[in-house]
């Protein structure tokens, strides 16, 4: 097989410089790169935070719903300015800092944000961080751009999510959900306990699902997902590391982890991730 499989990942962190910025994460002192807005002429101005440095950057794409001041954002910010490596974080169209309202925007919309920083805000191959739905969404833009992707890093990537769970309702749910026009999708991560999803955001999701058929990408994958999911199970991840055509393809399992993988020995292994990549692209750059 083209890809290989941790089971309670773990590996002895000899390397100061890794982790050097952990004690500012965990006492609150975190350095924050200022906050930028890109005007575009055919969408909403787009909110981002920027630190200038080596390649391979890193960028972070945020879940659904979620903003790039998470926990995993910033850590990977401190992370970057700690190696002197560039790296930017933003805010998808309608979500948190950027313009416009969430629910009048799509899959679609929120991929040309990703393929839009790639081209306009950045130079250089870029290590892709997707985080749940980022995770797709850094997927469609490894296929729309590989020249500009020098890697992968899925969290608990959901990809084809809101289909996949909506073609997994029951026959009568889903044609009361196309009648009503909207889908009430749980979440434990809403006030409410849902996000109203139209019944148009998930026919405009389905013409980017990804998980049909081969996937071409041949960059460097990996992809950490927790057992204890309980919002997008693994086998998500296990499916995405069988369907990509790269034969540089590492599934990590966390017995522990939950969705969001922010705890801090999470934290720690996407770091310890993203630096052996950094590794591995200079050495054979």
């Amino acid at each position: 097989m083209a890809y290989r499989v941790f089971r309670n990942y773990y590996k002895v962190l000899l390397n100061a410089r890794t982790f050097s910025f952990l004690p500012r994460i965990a006492d609150g002192t975190r350095y924050k790169s200022t906050i930028q807005y890109a005007t575009r002429p055919d969408l909403p101005r787009l909110a981002y935070r920027k630190l200038t440095g080596k390649s391979p950057g890193v960028v972070f794409l945020p879940g659904f719903a979620s903003t790039m001041s998470g926990q995993k954002a910033e850590a990977l910010e401190e992370f970057c300015k700690s190696l002197g490596h560039s790296y930017l974080r933003f805010d998808y169209t309608g979500c948190g800092a950027s313009d416009g309202q969430m629910e009048d925007y799509n899959i679609g919309v929120w991929k040309k944000d990703v393929l839009y920083v790639l081209d306009k805000l950045l130079e250089g191959p870029q290590i892709l961080v997707g985080s749940s739905m980022g995770g797709w969404l850094m997927l469609l833009a490894a296929l729309a751009r590989p020249e500009k992707v020098a890697a992968l890093v899925g969290i608990a990537t959901a990809a084809d999510h809101f289909v996949a769970a909506f073609n997994a309702l029951p026959i009568e749910v889903k044609k009361e959900v196309e009648e009503r026009g909207s889908w009430a999708f749980p979440s434990r991560y809403s006030a409410e306990g849902f996000y109203p999803l139209s019944f148009a955001f998930l026919r405009e999701a389905e013409k980017h699902c990804v998980l049909a058929s081969p996937i071409p990408v041949t960059c460097p994958v990996r992809l950490i997902h927790g057992l204890q999911d309980e919002d997008v199970s693994w086998h998500v991840s296990l499916q995405v590391a069988e369907r990509v055509l790269s034969t540089d393809v590492d599934l990590i399992l966390r017995k522990g982890g939950h969705h969001r993988l922010s705890e801090k020995e999470d934290i720690k292994l996407i770091v310890y991730t993203i630096d052996d990549l950094i590794d591995k692209l200079t050495t054979l750059g």
